[in-house]
């Protein structure tokens, strides 16, 4: 059982190890190794506030992008309406002006039509005139032949001249 009862000089050199090795530990070692933790928990303080202040942005910003997508949605929107207003009211002119050249147009053809009429009718007037003297011609040349004849037909015509007007 020696292993498990060490001697006095073992307890003695193993505690004088001891103090030495804690107090070069202690001396050189601790300082820069606690030193070196609180920079990393400083790092991981400063990582921790960058990481929620870029959070905070990241929010701002979608929130700015939110606003400014529905701020170009309305005036999409606006722009749309503005289009079919502005569509309508192009619309509505052609419309009109078409239906001004067609009344135009209209009216130029019944102007050219009344005035194909007046002509055909001025036509068929001097040609119904023309007939009607010729047949006219050829009924006096047949009974007016005598002298007789042509002084009761120039008294018959002045009666109903004079009974006419």
């Amino acid at each position: 059982m020696e292993l498990f009862t060490p001697e006095f000089g073992l307890v003695f050199w193993m505690f004088i190890a001891f103090g030495i090795l804690y107090f070069v530990l202690a001396k050189w070692a601790w300082p820069p190794i606690i030193k070196g933790l609180e920079n990393r928990a400083d790092l991981i303080d400063k990582g921790v506030a960058f990481a929620e202040e870029s959070k905070r942005q990241l929010d701002g910003a979608r929130a700015e992008a939110d606003k400014l997508l529905a701020e170009a949605r309305q005036q999409q929107a606006e722009i749309l309406r503005e289009a079919a207003k502005m569509r309508n009211q192009i619309v509505e002119n052609a419309k009109g002006e078409a239906a001004v050249e067609a009344k135009k147009v209209s009216d130029a053809a019944i102007v050219s039509i009344e005035q194909a009429r007046k002509e055909s009718e001025k036509q068929l007037r001097h040609e119904m005139g023309e007939i009607a003297l010729q047949i006219a011609e050829k009924v006096l040349r047949k009974n007016v032949s005598t002298d007789q004849a042509q002084r009761e037909l120039v008294e018959q015509y002045m009666k109903e001249v004079k009974t006419n007007n």
